[in-house]
């Protein structure tokens, strides 16, 4: 999916330049997420690669799908993608630009898996420890993965820190097969 995110970077960065000349961040972030819902579903994508459905039809019904969730500029900007044949690449393009959203509002998504659920402390610690070390406030979300038998894999960014036991072991085994 490389050349996916590739693609949608210019389209990601220009919405993310529209949303912050007009403030309105959580309209297009909203907007995204409900265009990329409709791109997915297969009753669209089968118009779409009908090829009696012409590229303003394809325009004309996201618009009316989409007329409450669309800010200023959606309509254009629903034009640009039909007609350059990126409808594909909108999950992409909400993924990358949820991410520039972070990066100015200096929020790194952070997730933390681990095999049983952390208490409310042990979260509030993690993430005070994560602000400190990257300089940014941190926004944690938790996932369960019992496969990890203890401790936590924590990824924030372009980080990863395997503390699970299952990291461990499997580290052991590679280092004693060697």
């Amino acid at each position: 999916m490389a050349d996916n995110a590739s693609i949608a970077r210019p389209y990601a960065k220009a919405v993310f330049d529209l949303a912050q000349e007009s403030g309105s961040f959580e309209s297009w972030s909203a907007a995204l997420e409900h265009l990329a819902a409709i791109s997915r579903d297969e009753s669209f994508q089968t118009l779409v690669l009908d090829p009696r459905t012409n590229d303003s039809r394809v325009v004309e019904l996201l618009a009316d799908l989409s007329k409450d969730s669309l800010p200023e500029g959606g309509t254009n900007f629903v034009k640009l993608l039909v007609q350059n044949d990126r409808l594909g690449s909108l999950t992409d393009i909400g993924q990358q630009y949820e991410e520039l959203v972070a990066k100015a509002k200096a929020i790194v998504n952070a997730e933390v898996i681990t095999a049983i659920a952390l208490t409310d402390d042990q979260k509030a610690s993690l993430s005070s420890a994560l602000e400190t070390r990257l300089g940014m406030k941190v926004s944690l979300a938790q996932t369960i993965d019992a496969s990890l038998v203890g401790g936590a894999v924590v990824k924030a960014g372009d980080m990863v820190i395997d503390g699970s036991a299952k990291g461990r072991i499997e580290k052991l085994t590679t280092t004693l097969m060697r």
